[in-house]
């Protein structure tokens, strides 16, 4: 199966590539801005069918079209949420304090929406997996040392589990791979409906 990733993102592809999957990376460009009418779940599911739908449509309209007439695209879109508020990526270094200010000494849920359409045959799947994440109590400097290592500006709720985030976080509840942006287990199962 000819797999296509719309998404530049590291942790996914670094996903990917763990679970053996082959694949190319076409990243969608479009605009991620969040609908506050939507829930989280919505959301998510909103910009993943997004992000697929772009390089889907995208690879169609390309003239060597044939090469990836048997491909599915992957789109994937993940957020943090608490009191209902949604936090994607942090605009700027305050955004970035602010979001691990709320987070930490509490519980929050992560959410990620994973879309899979085929390039040729009129099939599309999109689903959405949540996780409960426990960020342990943090000090003001330690916020500001976990900010300093560049890490939370490029992650939804500023902080990756995966990386140096993970000693922040004192136990999930729900799949590890929701929370990094790629729940593999349902996608390997979706993936064989394709």
């Amino acid at each position: 199966m000819n797999i296509i990733l719309a998404s530049g993102s590291p942790r996914r592809r670094e996903l990917l590539d763990m679970a053996g999957f082959s694949f190319e990376i076409i990243p969608a460009d479009v605009d991620e801005t969040a609908d506050p009418a939507l829930s989280p779940d919505q959301l998510v599911a909103h910009l993943s069918e997004k992000k697929a739908f772009h390089t889907r449509d995208m690879l169609k309209r390309q003239k060597a079209q044939n090469k990836h007439d048997a491909a599915v695209v992957i789109g994937a879109d993940t957020v943090v949420a608490i009191d209902d508020l949604i936090l994607g990526k942090p605009k700027d270094e305050d955004d970035a304090f602010d979001m691990l200010s709320r987070l930490q000494g509490r519980a929050h849920t992560v959410f990620t929406g994973v879309t899979v359409t085929a390039c040729k045959a009129d099939k599309t799947l999109t689903f959405v997996e949540s996780t409960k994440v426990f960020m342990r109590t943090l000090t003001e400097s330690e916020i500001r040392a976990y900010m300093a290592t560049g890490e939370p500006f490029d992650k939804a709720g500023a902080y990756g589990i995966q990386e140096k985030g993970a000693v922040l976080i004192e136990r999930v509840e729900g799949d590890y791979f929701t929370v990094v942006g790629l729940p593999l287990c349902r996608l390997s199962l979706i993936l064989n409906e394709f």
